[in-house]
């Protein structure tokens, strides 16, 4: 098997991968994110994966290159990371008593085989009321950190009425995924 690398600096993933048992170094992406609402959340999700991917295997040709997206969609507007506490306060205010999507890609690219491999998972999220003094409280916490939407499935489980989906790919690594793609990368060789 080739060697395997995440492009992501996500602890998340690390973790997730790391509990697989897989052995892997990380060697996070410089792709320039983007979000584009005029096409689906699968749509750019996987492209934003597939970008991350192929810049790390540029520096890695014969590895398996992982990478993975993340898009909260809520009213029909995708959100990404929050840059601020503001951002992270007006996406709360959008998702409060609503409903969301949350899609996450798991791609792989080796450069040197040319193999590439590509899915998406998508899981909806149903967000309690809340007022402005739990937004305040949460972002306090300081979770919104580095998370689309600007919250995580285990952080903000209080504020969170259900969720339908795998919490893994909530979480934005799918393992199930991971290792069913590693399995067809094996047989590829």
């Amino acid at each position: 098997m080739r060697r395997i690398v995440l492009a992501s600096q996500s602890p998340r993933r690390k973790q997730l991968l790391e509990n697989m048992g897989v052995t892997f170094v990380v060697a996070p992406s410089e792709f320039e994110e983007y979000l584009d609402d005029t096409r689906s959340p699968e749509e750019v999700s996987i492209e934003l994966g597939l970008g991350k991917a192929r810049t790390v295997a540029e520096r890695y040709p014969d590895a398996i290159v992982i990478g993975s997206d993340t898009i909260v969609t809520v009213h029909g507007h995708q959100l990404a990371k929050a840059e601020s506490d503001e951002q992270a306060c007006e996406m709360w205010r959008l998702l409060a008593g609503t409903e969301n999507t949350v899609t996450t890609s798991i791609v792989m690219v080796c450069k040197d085989s040319g193999a590439e491999f590509t899915s998406a998972e998508t899981s909806t999220v149903y967000m309690k009321p809340y007022d402005a003094e739990a937004i305040e409280a949460y972002l306090q916490t300081g979770d919104y950190k580095d998370k689309a939407g600007a919250y995580s499935l285990q952080g903000a489980s209080h504020l969170i009425d259900r969720y339908e989906g795998d919490p893994e790919a909530i979480l934005g690594f799918p393992t199930s995924i991971v290792a069913e793609m590693l399995d067809e990368f094996a047989q590829s060789e």
